[in-house]
């Protein structure tokens, strides 16, 4: 048995530590914590290299652009605020003219990524990737502007992608994915205690 368990952690080892890693990005951003971001940097490295493995590949995309808005976000989060002001940049609502947006280029994202799967991959998951990762691109955004909602979307995105690792055998990120949606339903009440209304 401690062979099995053994040969398993050796064989998951990239994936195990992008887990440990991602759960440790959700608390920080919790917590508004600027390690947020270095943290999602490293966890997008990682899984970078699961989801090529397993041909996720609109996933593999999306960690190379989770790879850049860390870089942004943490720019953003040491930068953004005010220059007058001491303090960190602070969580809004997000407007509607601002969610017509959001949608917009969600729905846009959606169909390029999706004509990119079909014509070019050999995804067995296409529609279900492409549905994901526009709406991952959309939260990430979110994030990094501090817009409380982006927490329900990746309630709804967690559960669902959960579902899919579920169909791929990629246990340990499964186990993340459940985690991250009972983190993400945690940090929408946290937030909510910071939440600036938009003037």
């Amino acid at each position: 048995m401690q062979s099995l368990i053994l040969d398993w952690l050796v064989n998951n080892k990239i994936e195990l530590l992008g887990a440990i890693l991602g759960i440790a990005y959700v608390l920080f951003s919790i917590k508004q914590n600027i390690l947020t971001w270095p943290t999602g940097l490293a966890t997008s490295i990682l899984y970078i290299i699961v989801f090529f493995q397993s041909k996720f590949y609109a996933d593999m995309g999306l960690q190379v652009y989770y790879v850049g808005i860390s870089i942004y976000g943490w720019y953003y989060w040491l930068k953004g605020k005010k220059p007058e002001s001491s303090t960190a940049v602070p969580v809004r609502e997000t407007s509607k003219n601002l969610w017509v947006k959001l949608i917009a280029i969600a729905i846009l994202l959606y169909f390029v990524i999706l004509i990119i799967l079909l014509n070019f991959t050999d995804s067995d998951v296409p529609f279900m990737d492409s549905f994901t990762t526009a709406l991952s691109i959309i939260a990430t955004w979110m994030l990094a502007k501090k817009q409380i909602e982006h927490w329900l979307i990746w309630i709804f995105v967690d559960l669902f992608s959960a579902g899919l690792y579920i169909y791929k055998e990629l246990w340990p990120t499964v186990i993340l994915f459940a985690v991250y949606t009972v983190m993400a339903y945690l940090g929408y009440i946290e937030w909510k205690k910071d939440l600036k209304p938009q003037q």
